[in-house]
């Protein structure tokens, strides 16, 4: 599983890079290799932890492929997800770096870099609170799943999304697109939705969610929604 973790990542990782720079047209973009180092350090970090913690977590983690289980819009979404995450790579060393569209002031990179940092954190204590945070949405009956009240879903229901907010934020402004910030509120809109979806789900397999969503109110954002 470790040897998985490894080669995934770093392939991920290589990948990432190719997007940024055939977007900047240029492989020399420190702002780039900042933002993939400090994803490697937490990727491999919490891969590492994970391997020994909870491998069946990492092993769902590491597994984008539709599952048998997994809801069939549920596939759409992640398909349509994932390839709009990509040309958001592409489209922001375009926009940063090629052809400069924004520009943004030179404390934001830190800013993004914090915020990045903030999402890595609040993720760790969801899979430390959280066995069953698979990418899709399904239900791992193979591996006795129930509602989880305990860390961040203590706060908010849906603290994934939540976090994923930070990234969605953070990138930007690590890698200097102001245009890519535009992705925050299409990411919330789509996570908005794909929640309504997921709360079905949960709502029909798990009949104690109901009681649980009437103690946590929020869904992802406290005092908001």
């Amino acid at each position: 599983m470790i040897v998985r973790m490894i080669i995934q990542t770093t392939v991920w990782l290589l990948f990432l890079a190719l997007l940024l720079c055939l977007g900047a047209g240029t492989w020399a973009w420190p702002q780039a290799w900042a933002f993939i180092a400090e994803i490697a350090v937490f990727s491999y970090g919490i891969g590492f932890w994970l391997a020994r913690r909870d491998p069946a977590l990492l092993a769902s983690r590491l597994s984008f492929r539709p599952h048998p289980d997994q809801k069939p819009w549920d596939r759409i979404f992640v398909l349509a997800a994932f390839s709009c995450f990509l040309a958001w790579f592409l489209f922001m060393g375009a926009d940063a770096r090629r052809f400069a569209w924004s520009h943004l002031p030179s404390p934001l990179p830190y800013v993004g870099a914090i915020l990045i940092a903030i999402c890595m954190a609040i993720t760790i204590a969801i899979f430390a609170a959280n066995s069953f945070a698979a990418p899709q949405i399904r239900i791992q009956a193979d591996r006795a799943q129930h509602v989880i009240t305990t860390g961040p879903y203590r706060v908010v229901r849906h603290p994934m999304y939540a976090s994923a907010l930070l990234f969605l934020l953070g990138a930007p402004l690590l890698l200097g697109s102001a245009w890519g910030t535009l992705m925050l509120p299409i990411g919330a809109l789509a996570f908005g939705w794909r929640v309504g979806g997921e709360e079905r789900t949960l709502r029909a397999a798990f009949p104690e969610y109901t009681s649980y969503a009437a103690r946590v109110k929020y869904r992802l954002l406290p005092g908001l929604w």
